[in-house]
């Protein structure tokens, strides 16, 4: 090739060239060289910025006879290696430029992004360029990772992740056990799967993929265990103030009490009184809670909170006051209006000259029970919620802070199937860290005979998958990359404004792993 001149007067930097009238040049229908030249005809093609400026090529090439009398051209344009490409207007390094940008940001951040490096492409065309882009070779793996992802709404997606190279192999929308089944007999190989404690992948793999080894996760079956705790707390609700340095009885408050309960008066606590009255009555009249809540024409997971409570003071709506910046100024504020001083303007400019730096409303709020006569609202210790508690109960012990670890062991000294269940959330820590699954059976046995039924339904359903969930504990294959990959996911539909269909998702999710890959930093050397 021949550089004729290079004009930079222009907006563009214009190379004008030509390719060399004696060389031969390969046909690109049947291989076969020919110098029988035709014509010539010049070719645009955009290159990389030069200079912050585009560069245009401006090409001359020939068009030439092909000599095979066969070959079903007659005649056939010359390529110039690592410059033209057949009926492309984009040099190879500007277009795998524009391809690696396509996958790395989609559509308009990746037309922002090229019009920053001097290359104007529309939207469209930048996400019509990456769905060219041919996804990689899929190989089968040996150990393959499944799990599922929300797409929108109610619609959630299947992801494959090859657990061995931590690369995602394919995603398609749905979940259900016939969809992956059939990739698996389609790509038969699979040694070891692992999957969540879903039905429809239990017998997708089992269908599938017969003899694969089943591995139920130690996350997924830490975290279903987690929400079994959680709702074993809720279910003891009355029990949780005990964790307070004040111990409280985690007995119901006799009718007395109820009575003058100033909460009992308050629009909150008439609600859940009136609710709690009125589920207990279809509930313990044999009622289902779905029956009870189309007749009460609420949620069924209302009516179940408000069935297994055991007072409707377990489901008031408003917890007690959470201490505020103002505390500290409390007895200043009751000294002026002692002294006389009753207007929430003039008190707050005194508190801020003390050094207070709330605002005013809250000022005004704090003196209002002044002005009914009432005591200032004292702040008041929160009990602890039913999360809170989970969350103490299945942090390892080590790893608790001093007032979790004396909070939850009052609660435990106070409520005995609270420690019940965290000795059993205890013994399965154990096996986990352990990899040691031969007191499953009897841990499970345990569980079912709790007396609580969160823990008995858990029970339930890791029985029948017992297999996965030996194999969850004691073999070193998890879904973690799974869960990586997801999250992964999760941030290209972002990038993309959750507007992606699957094929547009699945094409940046796949591309977008291999080109990290394709150009992560070296490893360097540690210092000596």
């Amino acid at each position: 090739m021949l550089v004729e001149s290079v004009d930079v007067s222009g907006p563009y930097v214009v190379v004008r060239a030509r390719t060399r009238s004696g060389a031969s040049a390969r046909c690109t229908g049947c291989g076969t060289r020919s110098e029988w030249s035709h014509s010539r005809y010049v070719r645009h093609l955009a290159d990389t910025a030069l200079g912050g400026r585009p560069v245009r090529i401006d090409l001359s090439v020939r068009r030439l006879y092909c000599e095979n009398t066969v070959c079903p051209k007659m005649t056939f344009a010359e390529q110039v290696p690592e410059l033209t490409v057949r009926y492309q207007r984009r040099t190879p390094l500007l277009q795998h430029l524009v391809e690696a940008v396509g996958v790395m940001l989609a559509g308009r951040g990746g037309a922002r992004m090229l019009r920053v490096l001097n290359v104007e492409l529309s939207r469209c065309t930048v996400l019509s360029q990456l769905m060219r882009v041919p996804l990689p070779a899929l190989v089968t793996p040996r150990v393959l990772g499944v799990d599922d992802f929300a797409l929108y709404g109610d619609t959630y997606g299947t992801l494959l992740v090859d657990a061995t190279t931590r690369l995602p192999l394919t995603l398609w929308e749905g979940r259900d056990a016939e969809q992956l089944s059939r990739w698996l007999r389609a790509h038969p190989g699979v040694e070891v799967a692992c999957r969540d404690g879903s039905l429809a992948y239990r017998q997708g793999i089992a269908d599938g993929a017969p003899k694969a080894v089943q591995v139920s996760d130690r996350f997924h079956l830490w975290q279903g265990l987690s929400r079994r705790v959680q709702e074993v707390a809720a279910a003891h609700r009355g029990c949780l103030p005990a964790a307070l340095p004040p111990v409280e009885a985690c007995d119901p408050p006799s009718h007395e009490e109820t009575a003058a309960d100033p909460a009992a008066d308050t629009p909150a606590g008439r609600h859940a009184r009136r609710l709690f009255e009125a589920v207990h009555a279809l509930t313990e009249a044999g009622r289902s809670y779905s029956s009870a809540a189309r007749e009460l024409g609420l949620d069924r997971r209302t009516v179940r909170k408000y069935a297994r409570a055991r007072t409707w003071h377990e489901v008031m709506r408003r917890p007690p006051r959470r201490p505020s910046t103002l505390d500290p100024y409390l007895d200043y504020l009751q000294q002026r209006w002692d002294e006389g001083e009753h207007s929430a303007k003039i008190l707050h400019q005194e508190l801020l000259a003390k050094g207070y730096l709330g605002h005013y409303q809250r000022v005004k709020m704090a003196v209002a029970p002044l002005r009914r006569g009432l005591p200032l609202d004292e702040p008041r210790e929160r009990p602890p919620s039913p999360r809170e508690t989970a969350r103490w109960i299945i942090t390892a012990p080590e790893r608790r802070g001093p007032l979790p670890a004396q909070r939850l062991h009052r609660l435990l000294e106070h409520c005995p199937e609270l420690r019940h269940t965290h000795d059993l959330v205890r013994q399965f820590a154990g096996m986990l860290d352990a990899r040691n699954a031969a007191p499953l059976p009897d841990w499970l046995d345990q569980l079912a005979s709790s007396g609580l039924a969160p823990l008995a339904s858990i029970a339930t359903a890791l029985r029948e998958d017992q297999q996965a969930v030996t194999q969850g504990v004691t073999s070193p294959y998890n879904s973690g990359v799974n869960e990586g990959r997801i999250t992964d996911v999760k941030l290209q539909k972002r990038i993309m404004a959750g507007r992606a269909g699957v094929p547009l998702l699945r094409h940046r999710v796949v591309l977008i792993a291999h080109l990290r890959r394709r150009y992560a930093a070296p490893a360097t050397a540690a210092p000596r």
